[in-house]
């Protein structure tokens, strides 16, 4: 098996053999939430897909993985406002609750987790640069990027002019230069955050924010730069001119990040996914309904690159497979694994542009192919690269787990009553307690060392 990692660098448009720039460490970034509400499902599935990244990564290469928080923005500043809370409080609360949920998905915290607002010096000083370099203006209280300066842009989208200004929503403003022109610092009133800088009371654009954080903790250039799709334009582009039009790298845009990775788009039932259409999915939600593992393995079940469709049905479908892997784990909870690595052709799967359809379907085959301590030791391996198979088999499935009004000790007086009952050839009464049980949620299987009883 060859050990080369490849991967789709949408800088280039095409797969790469992955050649980091330091052999002994590899340094990578993904743009992290805006933390005013509930992370949506969408969210999820990049956090998802990067943390695989890393651990794939992470088979290699020592690895440091940096996602920020956006923890000064307008929406920031509106849910504030409508809440009545101080905005330390919003984001403290929704920084909290996204890290949960991640955690809950089996997403290992990034490294480093930068958060806008204890980033503002660099952000300005980043600014100030662009400013000398003749790159950004300062005007009626704003300072704005000179996209026309910048020949490169549009270099990571391959937009042309005008879908540039259409992408980006342009505002129309008296003080731009240019209509694709956006902003570095805009200034703050009233009860708006804001922080002293030489243009005023202000605070950042969003754009900077990812440059200014990416660059305090790699370095330039790093390795790798990631996230959702939706991101590539106008966002990344912006980061693009930045970092490279303030430190003179305007013919060079991997002068910042080498790879660019980015998710696809996740829709609902086949349409997208919006508030307006009553399908947004918020991960929170989510997880008080389904066990975390099944919704991390919808999230990696389809090319990372590729659009997924998030149903009920493709849930239902995980939890089956988590179901057979944790019966067959369940099985063998007597054998003492094999001492095994991740199986060679699984790591293939992901060592290709992390094809996790492919590595899923060669995990299944072990069922097929191994049996015993082997097979244990596999499916553990695999499942741990994964990011999955880390519950216990008994808990997973249900074994010895009571219902609310019905505790383990009863459920057992009723599994002995069921078998003194088939003793006596009652099998009425034993079939009635049987279908009694199952109402409240116990199912019984009768095996050859004698009934045992788990949670549906």
């Amino acid at each position: 098996m060859s050990n080369e990692i490849k991967l789709y660098n949408s800088l280039k448009g095409e797969k790469e053999v992955f050649r980091p720039i330091n052999k002994d460490h590899v340094k990578i970034y993904a743009c992290g939430p805006t933390v005013y509400n509930y992370a949506h499902i969408g969210n999820a599935r990049m956090a998802v897909v990067f943390d695989l990244w890393v651990r794939v990564l992470r088979t290699q290469y020592k690895v440091t993985y940096a996602s920020n928080i956006t923890d000064v923005d307008d929406k920031i500043m509106d849910a504030a406002r409508e809440s009545g809370q101080d905005i330390s409080v919003i984001t403290e609360k929704f920084t909290k609750i996204y890290n949960d949920d991640m955690g809950a998905l089996g997403c290992i915290k990034p490294d480093i987790q930068p958060k806008a607002t204890q980033h503002i010096g660099e952000m300005i000083t980043q600014i100030e640069q662009l400013i000398e370099r003749g790159h950004a203006y300062a005007a009626e209280g704003h300072v704005m990027f000179d996209v026309p300066s910048y020949k490169q842009y549009g270099v990571l989208s391959g937009r042309s002019r005008d879908e540039q200004i259409a992408g980006a929503r342009v505002d129309v403003a008296p003080y731009k230069k240019d209509a694709a022109d956006f902003v570095l610092w805009k200034p703050s009133t009233g009860d708006q955050p804001g922080w002293d800088s030489p243009w005023g009371y202000g605070r950042p654009g969003w754009h900077i924010e990812c440059s200014a954080m990416a660059e305090k903790h790699l370095g330039l250039p790093f390795d790798i730069h990631g996230g959702g799709a939706d991101l590539k334009f106008p966002h990344h582009e912006n980061e693009i001119a930045q970092s490279c039009c303030a430190h003179g790298n305007e013919d060079k845009p991997e002068g910042f990040a080498k790879y660019w990775l980015h998710n696809g788009f996740l829709t609902v039932n086949g349409e997208k996914m919006s508030k307006s259409l009553g399908n947004f999915l918020v991960a929170h939600d989510l997880l008080q309904k389904h066990k975390g593992e099944a919704l991390r393995l919808v999230l990696l079940s389809g090319h990372y690159r590729q659009p997924l469709d998030w149903s009920d049905q493709a849930v239902h479908q995980a939890q089956k497979q988590l179901d057979g892997f944790y019966t067959q784990l369940h099985g063998l909870r007597n054998e003492k694994a094999a001492d095994e690595a991740v199986p060679a052709d699984v790591l293939e799967a992901l060592y290709d542009d992390l094809n996790t359809p492919l590595a899923l379907s060669r995990v299944h085959d072990l069922v097929r192919k191994e049996s015993g301590a082997v097979l244990k030791g596999k499916l553990l391996a695999a499942g741990k690269l994964l990011g999955i198979l880390q519950e216990d088999p008994a808990i997973w499935l249900g074994y010895g787990q009571s219902v609310e009004g019905l505790s383990s000790s009863e459920i057992d007086a009723l599994i002995l009553q069921r078998t003194d009952a088939k003793k006596a050839k009652d099998f009425a009464k034993a079939d009635q307690i049987r279908k009694d049980l199952e109402a409240k949620g116990i199912l019984i299987e009768d095996t050859a060392q004698g009934p045992i009883w788990k949670k549906k």
